[in-house]
């Protein structure tokens, strides 16, 4: 578990070597059902590597951009990432997870917000998707901080703890992104903050240090 008085994590892309510490999280039977609608198995490494092999490969037509967010000392605490990424529609789905001991500490929602500034400014992007289980507060609060909207409901289309239940559907549009990421920036405090690459970059950081509507 990381310091509580640790506040600077560095986002980086994800590697197979870090599949070794992805992979206890999603043996949590209970996290699973509440985060991933299309697994209801706990898998092991192996099974782990095999599902997440096209986000290594040397072609960049996989469709799929993760990254791990890390303490400077290399501990890895969560990710985010873009799925379903449509160069022709402009559009991706954006997910993340943080591990149980480091919720609660501001980092998903900073480094979704860095995944967001990624989609729209470096790939162009003009829109994002994402779903959340229709009980599950905590992805419920952190999309609606982005600014994503409700789009829809799917009745009982996620099956978990024996029953089914409705998923919401929710929307981003750069320009809504645009005009949310100057209120976000000034609601987040930089007691935690998010950065892309090996060293902390001003440019690319959550709390933005620099931008402030781009």
């Amino acid at each position: 578990m990381p310091d509580k008085h640790t506040s600077s994590f560095k986002l980086r892309p994800l590697e197979k070597a870090d599949l070794e510490v992805v992979t206890p999280w999603f043996q949590d039977i209970e996290d699973l059902a509440r985060f991933d609608r299309t697994s209801r198995i706990p898998l092991n490494l192996a099974q782990t590597e095999e599902n997440w092999s096209d986000v290594f490969s040397a072609s960049a037509g996989s469709g799929k951009c993760w990254f791990v967010a890390e303490l400077h000392s290399g501990q890895i605490v969560g990710m985010s990432g873009l799925e379903a990424i449509s160069p022709i529609n402009r559009d991706a789905i954006v997910a993340m997870f943080v591990d149980k001991p480091t919720r609660r500490l501001g980092v998903g929602i900073r480094a979704t917000a860095l995944v967001v500034d990624f989609a729209f400014r470096q790939l162009g992007l003009n829109r994002l998707t994402s779903y959340y289980r229709v009980d599950n507060a905590n992805s419920r609060d952190l999309v609606a901080k982005l600014g994503c909207q409700i789009e829809g409901t799917m009745r009982q289309a996620w099956f978990a703890d024996g029953q089914f239940q409705d998923m919401v559907v929710v929307g981003l549009l750069r320009q809504d992104w645009e005009k949310q990421r100057v209120k976000l920036a000034a609601e987040l405090g930089s007691e935690t903050v998010v950065s892309f690459g090996p060293s902390s970059s001003t440019d690319w950081s959550w709390p933005p240090q620099i931008r402030g509507s781009q």
